[in-house]
């Protein structure tokens, strides 16, 4: 009996020995963990650097009425953009007296022979003032553009005569509706450009909001007949433009 106590006794040192030189053999696992971006681009340059492209929209107010137009903008730096800009307002000389026909109920201007529109096509340099002194929620400007400009001039009435008598003649003038006197224009080309200076608005910058003040400068040296007689030599003058945009 003692015997077999001191074999069983035996047998367990044995074993306990050897599983402890098998858990003093198995290597250490480290314990650190690896971990990526689940989007590639996260952390690449587009995701931080601001956007420097915007497009929009412009409605020009002046003393010939209203207009409109677009515009795309590039900012090359901090105080410097370059942009495209494109317009159409009407255009009206400064002898036009309006008058009201009390038996059409129609209003008209005597001896008025073409309707004008201006449509010019610009591009340009901005600069933006005071950029370390002013808050971003306030950036003025001055900018300038030149470019091919187009005058359309379409019949604003038609004349009739007629014979008196005691042999005189009697001429009638017919105003043209807008829309029908379109397909009897005629295009007029030149170079102009403008000179101006505004301010964007607000700390959004996903969205672009201001106001400018424009001088248009269009010169034809030949002119163009406005009314009976009158030709003009200069286009454009002075327009208040309101901006809005987004950048992309």
């Amino acid at each position: 009996m003692r015997r077999a106590l001191l074999l069983l006794v035996g047998i367990a040192l044995l074993l306990g020995t050897g599983m402890s030189a098998t858990a003093q053999e198995q290597p250490l696992r480290d314990s650190t963990y690896v971990f990526t971006p689940s989007s590639p681009d996260l952390i690449q340059k587009t995701t931080y650097e601001p956007l420097r492209n915007a497009w929009g929209i412009d409605l020009l107010i002046s003393n010939n009425g209203f207009g409109g137009g677009a515009f795309f903008r590039r900012e090359f730096s901090d105080v410097l953009s370059g942009f495209i800009t494109f317009a159409i307002s009407d255009v009206k000389d400064d002898a036009e007296v309006e008058l009201y026909n009390y038996y059409t109920g129609q209003t008209y201007v005597r001896g008025k022979i073409n309707r004008m529109l201006l449509l010019p096509l610009t591009f340009g340099l901005q600069y933006r003032l005071f950029n370390e002194e002013i808050a971003d929620n306030f950036r003025p400007y001055l900018n300038l553009g030149i470019g091919p400009s187009m005058v359309f001039a379409s019949p604003y009435s038609r004349t009739r005569e007629y014979t008196l008598p005691n042999g005189g003649t009697l001429v009638e003038y017919e105003q043209v509706e807008f829309f029908s006197s379109l397909k009897d224009g005629k295009a007029h080309y030149s170079i102009g450009g403008f000179v101006g200076g505004g301010a964007y608005f607000g700390l959004d910058r996903s969205t672009l909001t201001g106001v400018s003040f424009r001088y248009y400068f269009v010169p034809f040296r030949k002119g163009i007949e406005s009314l009976k007689n009158i030709y003009m030599k200069q286009f454009g003058g002075f327009y208040i433009t309101l901006n809005f945009g987004s950048f992309f």
